[in-house]
């Protein structure tokens, strides 16, 4: 089901008559506003140790629970990514990040309270100030530290979190570390 087939009323007027404008849109026939369904922001962070190991949680809550997760959430509005993968990092993890620097993103889709979240997932590499602090909080049952080397993609939960940890990985490997 496409998501604005939830949507059945215009959210700025209430109108009924809120019809299907394109795939992407909704238009009210009374007051004439558009709804465009977009993505919705999240950030996932790469954290690194000392020791070539990558920050590995579990998810504690569904969708997924269970399965192997990096720190990472939405990002509220007026936020920046930045900004965003830090206070998720923060609330995860207690771990306070000092700098976040974007790699690349991947699309994916969430399920939350019944409701399929279309997400674009922006990923960091983000530096810490002590990992030493590492504690499972928020939505995270563990935390724990994995070598880059011993990553096995498939245990990850989500689509675009699988896509992101093996091609971090296949960089990381291929000896590209010194540009992450």
């Amino acid at each position: 089901m496409h998501p604005l087939e939830l949507i059945k009323y215009c959210p700025k007027c209430g109108s009924s008559h809120f019809d299907e404008h394109n795939e992407k849109a909704k238009k009210c026939r009374d007051c004439g506003f558009v709804y465009y369904f977009n993505s919705s922001a999240a950030t996932v962070a790469f954290i690194m140790n000392d020791n070539d190991e990558l920050l590995v949680c579990r998810r504690a809550k569904e969708p997924a629970k269970g399965t192997l997760d990096l720190s990472g959430g939405f990002i509220d509005m007026y936020e920046t990514g930045e900004e965003g993968v830090a206070r998720e990092v923060k609330e995860e993890t207690g771990l306070t990040v000092t700098e976040a620097r974007y790699m690349f993103s991947y699309p994916n889709t969430y399920l939350y309270s019944g409701f399929l979240v279309h997400t674009l997932d922006q990923f960091f590499m983000c530096k810490v100030a002590d990992d030493s602090i590492l504690q499972a909080m928020d939505d995270v049952a563990d935390t724990f530290w994995v070598p880059v080397k011993d990553l096995q993609p498939e245990l990850f939960g989500l689509d675009s979190i699988r896509k992101g940890v093996t091609r971090f990985k296949q960089e990381y490997l291929a000896g590209k570390k010194e540009t992450l």
